[in-house]
């Protein structure tokens, strides 16, 4: 009996241990992947030259007239901040750019400068928890769905109901825009364009695990699972939810999607079954040789051509 009771403090303890360990790795993951701060695995910024093909629209958007607007996220009551950059010639096009994962408004110069250049109002958003914005998580898109819906409703409002929107993004700005395709949204709403989101934040998230630790396998339960539970007790989503592929199951609308052939940030496979679920009519440009978020570098000219046509069809 005694013999027994001593296994049975042992194994639990071990137990204890085991549970101690696992919760602590969920809360360093949880830190890298959720919460606002520089992370080591992100590349740093460098200047813009005149040789980079970057440079026109980042001189431009140094100087054009921006206006400040403010929103409040859903849910939380965070406020929100974005630039307003009004189209050369009054139009009621106009586009809402989604950055990506710890980055803001400012770094969309080049789509800005592209969308202004094709004629469009631009509306560049940061998203909570990054820029000017307030909050204290990374939503990986989901929570930031509510809040570009909202971003949608005031340009209708301060644009008018001939609104002609599109919606934009990059990385987890695409995965965004992928996200808010699944939502129910206004007629105003014409089409979406998404370049390099990932499949869900599931995938991502369990992705990068094995890249930046070199790990051969990285278990979505127990490991995954503890961060996305800690991350649903915190902040109030989960990783399983934030999932672009079942979002763009429910869309109707219009969808292009961009990929660069040699991402290894967010691997170009994920794009095929997000291409291929969502329902409404669709394109797919793979930008050869284009790492991550590097497609519109790699060929501006391509890119804007590409853009232009798709939208052309359904923004007039």
């Amino acid at each position: 009996m005694k013999k027994r009771r001593r296994l049975m403090v042992v194994g639990l303890s071990a137990l204890a241990l085991v549970a101690a360990g696992l919760f602590g790795a969920g809360m360093y993951f949880y830190q890298v992947a959720v919460v606002p701060a520089p992370k080591t695995f992100l590349a740093k910024d460098k200047p813009i030259k005149q040789s980079n093909p970057l440079y026109p629209a980042h001189k431009w958007y140094q100087s054009v007239s921006k206006e400040r607007w403010y929103e409040t996220s859903a849910g939380q009551n965070l406020r929100l901040d974005a630039n307003y950059i009004p189209a050369a010639t009054k139009t009621n096009k106009t586009v809402l750019v989604a950055h990506g994962f710890m980055s803001n408004k400012d770094k969309m110069f080049a789509y800005a400068y592209m969308f202004h250049k094709l004629g469009y109002n631009v509306l560049l958003p940061d998203a909570r928890g990054h820029g000017d914005s307030q909050g204290k998580y990374i939503g990986f898109g989901w929570p930031e769905r509510l809040d570009y819906d909202k971003w949608i409703k005031q340009v209708i409002k301060r644009n008018g109901n001939n609104s002609q929107i599109v919606m934009f993004g990059v990385s987890m700005g695409g995965a965004t825009t992928m996200m808010v395709s699944g939502t129910k949204l206004p007629r105003q709403v014409k089409a979406f364009v998404e370049d390099c989101g990932y499949t869900s934040a599931n995938d991502e998230i369990e992705y990068q695990a094995k890249q930046l630790y070199h790990m051969p396998v990285v278990p979505r339960f127990p490991l995954v699972d503890i961060v996305s539970g800690i991350t649903q007790v915190k902040d109030g989503y989960n990783f399983k939810e934030a999932s672009s592929l079942n979002q763009v199951k429910k869309n109707h609308r219009p969808m292009m999607f961009i990929h660069g052939s040699e991402d290894q940030f967010v691997p170009t496979r994920m794009v095929y079954p997000l291409y291929h679920a969502t329902k409404g009519p669709k394109e797919l440009l793979i930008v050869k040789g284009a790492g991550h978020a590097q497609s519109y570098e790699k060929n501006p000219d391509l890119y804007t051509q590409k853009v232009s046509q798709f939208l052309t069809k359904y923004v007039k």
